[in-house]
Protein backbone atom coordinates (compact mmCIF):
# COMPACT_ATOMS: atom_id res chain seq x y z
CA UNK A 1 0.00 0.00 0.00
CA UNK A 2 1.62 3.10 -0.66
CA UNK A 3 -0.68 5.93 0.74
CA UNK A 4 -4.12 5.54 2.82
CA UNK A 5 -6.28 8.64 2.85
CA UNK A 6 -9.33 9.20 5.03
CA UNK A 7 -12.40 10.36 4.10
CA UNK A 8 -15.21 12.51 6.76
CA UNK A 9 -18.49 12.72 6.46
CA UNK A 10 -19.63 15.99 7.81
CA UNK A 11 -22.82 18.40 7.75
CA UNK A 12 -23.31 21.40 9.96
CA UNK A 13 -26.90 21.20 10.96
CA UNK A 14 -27.36 24.28 12.39
CA UNK A 15 -26.06 25.99 9.82
CA UNK A 16 -29.35 28.14 8.17
CA UNK A 17 -28.80 27.66 4.77
CA UNK A 18 -28.96 23.53 5.13
CA UNK A 19 -31.82 23.63 7.27
CA UNK A 20 -34.04 25.71 4.86
CA UNK A 21 -32.63 23.53 2.28
CA UNK A 22 -34.19 20.40 4.73
CA UNK A 23 -37.34 22.05 4.95
CA UNK A 24 -37.93 22.57 1.19
CA UNK A 25 -37.24 18.70 0.43
CA UNK A 26 -38.26 17.33 3.98
CA UNK A 27 -42.25 17.00 4.69
CA UNK A 28 -42.80 17.80 8.44
CA UNK A 29 -43.22 14.38 9.99
CA UNK A 30 -39.56 14.00 8.50
CA UNK A 31 -38.27 16.57 10.11
CA UNK A 32 -39.05 15.37 13.51
CA UNK A 33 -38.40 11.90 12.96
CA UNK A 34 -34.74 11.06 13.98
CA UNK A 35 -34.05 7.76 12.20
CA UNK A 36 -35.21 9.57 8.91
CA UNK A 37 -34.52 13.46 9.34
CA UNK A 38 -34.41 14.55 12.90
CA UNK A 39 -32.05 17.63 13.68
CA UNK A 40 -29.97 15.38 15.13
CA UNK A 41 -28.85 13.26 12.34
CA UNK A 42 -27.23 17.15 11.19
CA UNK A 43 -26.61 18.84 14.86
CA UNK A 44 -22.61 19.77 15.08
CA UNK A 45 -21.22 20.56 18.67
CA UNK A 46 -17.56 20.87 16.98
CA UNK A 47 -17.30 17.18 17.02
CA UNK A 48 -15.28 17.32 13.16
CA UNK A 49 -12.55 19.42 14.81
CA UNK A 50 -11.74 16.79 17.61
CA UNK A 51 -11.82 13.91 14.87
CA UNK A 52 -9.64 15.69 12.61
CA UNK A 53 -7.22 16.09 15.43
CA UNK A 54 -7.61 12.43 16.52
CA UNK A 55 -6.07 11.62 13.02
CA UNK A 56 -3.27 13.95 13.16
CA UNK A 57 -1.86 12.76 17.02
CA UNK A 58 -2.70 9.19 16.33
CA UNK A 59 -2.32 8.42 12.67
CA UNK A 60 0.08 11.12 11.13
CA UNK A 61 0.73 8.47 8.64
CA UNK A 62 -2.30 9.11 6.86
CA UNK A 63 -1.79 10.97 2.90
CA UNK A 64 -4.45 13.03 3.03
CA UNK A 65 -7.99 14.19 5.01
CA UNK A 66 -11.24 14.27 2.71
CA UNK A 67 -13.98 16.32 4.24
CA UNK A 68 -16.89 15.52 2.41
CA UNK A 69 -19.43 18.25 2.24
CA UNK A 70 -22.56 20.18 1.03
CA UNK A 71 -20.17 23.11 0.14
CA UNK A 72 -19.50 23.65 3.83
CA UNK A 73 -16.37 24.74 5.85
CA UNK A 74 -16.05 24.04 9.09
CA UNK A 75 -12.80 26.37 9.52
CA UNK A 76 -9.90 24.06 10.65
CA UNK A 77 -7.21 26.06 9.89
CA UNK A 78 -6.44 28.32 12.71
CA UNK A 79 -7.38 24.94 14.78
CA UNK A 80 -4.97 22.80 13.09
CA UNK A 81 -2.21 25.54 13.22
CA UNK A 82 -2.39 25.95 17.01
CA UNK A 83 -2.56 22.80 17.93
CA UNK A 84 -0.32 21.04 15.38
CA UNK A 85 2.39 24.13 14.91
CA UNK A 86 5.15 21.58 13.19
CA UNK A 87 2.68 20.63 10.31
CA UNK A 88 -0.76 18.37 9.73
CA UNK A 89 -1.86 15.86 7.41
CA UNK A 90 -3.65 18.15 4.16
CA UNK A 91 -7.35 18.41 4.47
CA UNK A 92 -9.32 19.03 1.53
CA UNK A 93 -13.36 20.10 1.43
CA UNK A 94 -15.24 17.89 -1.47
CA UNK A 95 -18.38 19.55 -2.18
CA UNK A 96 -21.42 16.77 -2.90
CA UNK A 97 -21.59 17.96 -6.01
CA UNK A 98 -18.20 16.51 -7.64
CA UNK A 99 -18.57 12.78 -5.78
CA UNK A 100 -22.17 13.46 -7.59
CA UNK A 101 -21.14 14.37 -10.80
CA UNK A 102 -23.08 12.71 -13.74
CA UNK A 103 -25.84 12.16 -10.80
CA UNK A 104 -26.31 15.99 -9.90
CA UNK A 105 -30.58 14.90 -10.39
CA UNK A 106 -30.27 13.51 -6.67
CA UNK A 107 -29.08 16.52 -5.12
CA UNK A 108 -29.65 17.95 -2.42
CA UNK A 109 -29.10 15.10 -0.36
CA UNK A 110 -29.07 14.97 3.52
CA UNK A 111 -28.45 11.16 3.74
CA UNK A 112 -26.05 9.50 5.17
CA UNK A 113 -26.56 6.29 3.55
CA UNK A 114 -26.94 7.91 0.00
CA UNK A 115 -23.32 9.89 0.28
CA UNK A 116 -21.65 6.84 1.56
CA UNK A 117 -22.45 5.46 -1.48
CA UNK A 118 -20.86 7.95 -3.67
CA UNK A 119 -17.49 8.67 -1.67
CA UNK A 120 -15.24 6.16 -3.41
CA UNK A 121 -15.64 9.15 -6.19
CA UNK A 122 -13.78 11.19 -4.52
CA UNK A 123 -11.27 12.69 -7.40
CA UNK A 124 -7.70 11.54 -6.57
CA UNK A 125 -8.65 9.20 -3.53
CA UNK A 126 -6.25 6.63 -2.93
CA UNK A 127 -7.30 3.03 -3.50
CA UNK A 128 -7.06 2.22 0.45
CA UNK A 129 -9.06 4.95 2.08
CA UNK A 130 -10.63 5.00 5.42
CA UNK A 131 -13.86 6.19 6.07
CA UNK A 132 -15.12 8.34 9.27
CA UNK A 133 -18.22 10.01 10.60
CA UNK A 134 -17.89 12.73 12.41
CA UNK A 135 -18.66 11.72 16.00
CA UNK A 136 -15.74 9.17 15.30
CA UNK A 137 -12.23 9.78 16.69
CA UNK A 138 -9.15 7.67 17.37
CA UNK A 139 -8.52 7.34 21.07
CA UNK A 140 -4.90 5.59 20.85
CA UNK A 141 -2.33 5.37 18.35
CA UNK A 142 -3.37 3.32 15.33
CA UNK A 143 -1.15 1.69 12.54
CA UNK A 144 -2.21 0.95 8.70
CA UNK A 145 -2.22 -2.94 9.79
CA UNK A 146 -5.17 -2.15 12.22
CA UNK A 147 -7.45 -1.96 8.71
CA UNK A 148 -5.77 -3.57 5.56
CA UNK A 149 -4.02 -6.77 5.62
CA UNK A 150 -0.15 -7.04 4.62
CA UNK A 151 -1.80 -8.20 0.69
CA UNK A 152 -4.17 -5.11 1.09
CA UNK A 153 -7.69 -6.59 1.82
CA UNK A 154 -9.59 -4.05 4.88
CA UNK A 155 -10.01 -5.91 8.12
CA UNK A 156 -13.68 -5.44 9.24
CA UNK A 157 -14.66 -4.68 13.09
CA UNK A 158 -17.63 -6.81 13.39
CA UNK A 159 -19.18 -10.28 13.77
CA UNK A 160 -21.63 -12.45 11.51
CA UNK A 161 -25.22 -11.95 12.69
CA UNK A 162 -28.32 -13.89 12.24
CA UNK A 163 -30.70 -11.52 9.87
CA UNK A 164 -33.52 -13.63 10.89
CA UNK A 165 -33.87 -12.18 13.90
CA UNK A 166 -33.81 -8.36 12.07
CA UNK A 167 -36.86 -9.56 10.01
CA UNK A 168 -38.62 -10.88 12.18
CA UNK A 169 -38.44 -7.34 14.13
CA UNK A 170 -39.00 -5.74 10.99
CA UNK A 171 -42.52 -7.43 10.28
CA UNK A 172 -43.36 -7.18 14.21
CA UNK A 173 -42.40 -3.41 14.39
CA UNK A 174 -45.61 -1.02 14.45
CA UNK A 175 -44.96 1.51 11.51
CA UNK A 176 -44.30 5.15 12.54
CA UNK A 177 -47.13 7.59 11.01
CA UNK A 178 -47.29 5.10 8.20
CA UNK A 179 -43.69 3.52 7.52
CA UNK A 180 -41.24 1.49 8.11
CA UNK A 181 -38.83 2.67 11.14
CA UNK A 182 -35.16 2.99 9.41
CA UNK A 183 -32.85 1.09 12.12
CA UNK A 184 -28.92 0.66 11.63
CA UNK A 185 -29.28 -3.26 11.75
CA UNK A 186 -31.49 -3.50 8.66
CA UNK A 187 -29.63 -1.19 6.37
CA UNK A 188 -26.91 -3.77 6.95
CA UNK A 189 -29.42 -7.13 6.28
CA UNK A 190 -30.04 -5.32 3.50
CA UNK A 191 -26.40 -5.13 2.38
CA UNK A 192 -26.63 -9.18 3.20
CA UNK A 193 -29.91 -9.87 0.78
CA UNK A 194 -28.62 -7.98 -1.56
CA UNK A 195 -25.50 -10.56 -1.90
CA UNK A 196 -27.96 -13.45 -1.69
CA UNK A 197 -27.57 -14.00 1.98
CA UNK A 198 -30.92 -14.83 3.78
CA UNK A 199 -30.40 -16.17 7.23
CA UNK A 200 -26.74 -14.34 7.94
CA UNK A 201 -25.25 -10.97 7.70
CA UNK A 202 -22.28 -8.86 8.92
CA UNK A 203 -23.14 -6.64 12.30
CA UNK A 204 -20.51 -3.91 11.82
CA UNK A 205 -20.14 -0.96 14.56
CA UNK A 206 -19.25 2.48 14.98
CA UNK A 207 -15.56 2.46 13.80
CA UNK A 208 -13.55 3.88 11.30
CA UNK A 209 -14.08 1.44 7.96
CA UNK A 210 -11.23 0.15 5.97
CA UNK A 211 -12.39 0.07 2.22
CA UNK A 212 -11.23 -0.07 -1.25
CA UNK A 213 -12.09 2.25 -3.53
CA UNK A 214 -11.80 -0.20 -6.98
CA UNK A 215 -14.25 -3.04 -5.31
CA UNK A 216 -16.68 0.16 -5.49
CA UNK A 217 -15.84 0.90 -8.59
CA UNK A 218 -16.20 -2.75 -10.29
CA UNK A 219 -19.44 -3.38 -8.35
CA UNK A 220 -21.29 -0.03 -9.33
CA UNK A 221 -19.96 -0.28 -12.89
CA UNK A 222 -21.40 -4.14 -13.36
CA UNK A 223 -24.65 -2.86 -11.44
CA UNK A 224 -25.52 0.90 -11.85
CA UNK A 225 -28.96 0.50 -11.22
CA UNK A 226 -28.71 -0.66 -7.83
CA UNK A 227 -26.23 2.46 -7.13
CA UNK A 228 -29.34 3.99 -8.47
CA UNK A 229 -31.63 2.89 -5.82
CA UNK A 230 -29.44 3.39 -3.08
CA UNK A 231 -28.65 7.21 -3.84
CA UNK A 232 -31.77 8.29 -4.96
CA UNK A 233 -33.43 8.87 -1.61
CA UNK A 234 -32.80 12.23 -0.12
CA UNK A 235 -33.52 10.95 3.39
CA UNK A 236 -32.83 7.82 5.20
CA UNK A 237 -34.95 4.74 3.77
CA UNK A 238 -35.52 1.54 4.72
CA UNK A 239 -34.69 -0.27 1.65
CA UNK A 240 -31.31 1.38 1.30
CA UNK A 241 -28.47 -0.83 1.65
CA UNK A 242 -25.14 -0.12 3.65
CA UNK A 243 -22.36 -0.29 1.00
CA UNK A 244 -19.66 -1.12 3.79
CA UNK A 245 -21.25 -3.87 5.03
CA UNK A 246 -22.26 -4.93 1.21
CA UNK A 247 -17.62 -4.54 0.46
CA UNK A 248 -16.87 -6.16 3.43
CA UNK A 249 -19.74 -9.21 2.97
CA UNK A 250 -18.48 -9.74 -0.52
CA UNK A 251 -14.96 -9.76 0.40
CA UNK A 252 -15.57 -11.79 2.40
CA UNK A 253 -17.51 -14.54 0.49
CA UNK A 254 -13.88 -15.14 -1.53
CA UNK A 255 -12.22 -15.05 1.92
CA UNK A 256 -10.57 -11.83 1.85
CA UNK A 257 -11.85 -9.78 4.29
CA UNK A 258 -11.35 -10.94 8.21
CA UNK A 259 -13.13 -9.71 11.38
CA UNK A 260 -11.78 -8.39 14.06
CA UNK A 261 -14.19 -7.83 17.79
CA UNK A 262 -15.00 -4.11 17.98
CA UNK A 263 -15.65 -3.45 21.18
CA UNK A 264 -12.00 -4.77 22.03
CA UNK A 265 -11.41 -1.90 20.44
CA UNK A 266 -13.89 0.49 20.57
CA UNK A 267 -15.21 2.66 22.87
CA UNK A 268 -18.64 3.92 22.92
CA UNK A 269 -20.96 6.36 23.97
CA UNK A 270 -24.60 6.11 23.49
CA UNK A 271 -27.04 9.07 22.89
CA UNK A 272 -28.47 9.92 26.67
CA UNK A 273 -29.57 12.61 29.53
CA UNK A 274 -27.71 10.65 32.02
CA UNK A 275 -24.95 12.47 33.63
CA UNK A 276 -24.74 8.63 35.51
CA UNK A 277 -23.96 6.94 32.73
CA UNK A 278 -21.46 9.62 30.98
CA UNK A 279 -19.48 9.82 34.44
CA UNK A 280 -19.17 5.93 34.34
CA UNK A 281 -18.66 5.65 31.06
CA UNK A 282 -15.72 8.55 30.83
CA UNK A 283 -14.46 6.31 34.24
CA UNK A 284 -13.78 2.84 32.56
CA UNK A 285 -12.70 4.44 29.40
CA UNK A 286 -9.77 6.43 31.47
CA UNK A 287 -9.46 3.02 33.61
CA UNK A 288 -8.29 1.29 30.19
CA UNK A 289 -6.34 2.96 27.42
CA UNK A 290 -6.57 -0.12 24.91
CA UNK A 291 -9.23 1.87 23.40
CA UNK A 292 -8.69 2.87 19.48
CA UNK A 293 -12.17 4.32 18.37
CA UNK A 294 -14.02 6.37 20.31
CA UNK A 295 -17.82 7.28 18.98
CA UNK A 296 -19.68 9.76 20.45
CA UNK A 297 -23.30 9.53 19.89
CA UNK A 298 -25.18 13.04 19.21
CA UNK A 299 -23.56 14.70 21.61
CA UNK A 300 -26.27 17.17 21.16
CA UNK A 301 -29.11 15.30 23.11
CA UNK A 302 -26.09 14.93 26.26
CA UNK A 303 -27.01 17.61 29.35
CA UNK A 304 -24.66 20.40 29.31
CA UNK A 305 -22.90 18.95 32.23
CA UNK A 306 -21.89 15.73 30.53
CA UNK A 307 -21.46 17.61 27.00
CA UNK A 308 -18.31 19.36 29.34
CA UNK A 309 -17.19 16.71 30.84
CA UNK A 310 -17.07 14.38 27.32
CA UNK A 311 -15.44 17.26 25.50
CA UNK A 312 -12.34 17.60 28.43
CA UNK A 313 -12.41 13.78 28.38
CA UNK A 314 -11.65 14.20 24.78
CA UNK A 315 -9.33 17.02 25.06
CA UNK A 316 -7.07 15.38 27.50
CA UNK A 317 -6.88 12.09 25.17
CA UNK A 318 -5.90 14.03 22.40
CA UNK A 319 -3.61 16.65 24.14
CA UNK A 320 -5.20 19.79 22.82
CA UNK A 321 -5.27 21.50 26.37
CA UNK A 322 -2.58 23.86 27.13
Amino acid sequence: MNKIDAVITWVDGNDPIHIAKREQYGTQKMLVTDDVAGSTRYISVGEIFYCVASLNRFAPWLNKIYLVTDDQDPGLGDFLNKHFPEGHIPVEIVSHKTIFEGYERFLPTFNSITIESMTWRIPGLSEHYIEFNDDLILSAPVYPQDFFTPEGNPICYGKMYSSILVRISRFLKSRLDGRKAVTYKETMMNAASLLGYKARMLKVYHTPKALCKSFYQRYFEKHPQVLERNIRHRFRHYTQFNPQVLQYMALRRMGLTPLRKAYDNLLYLKPTKDDAYVQEKLRLFTQRNGYKFGCFNSLDQATEESRSLVIKWIEDRLRLNP
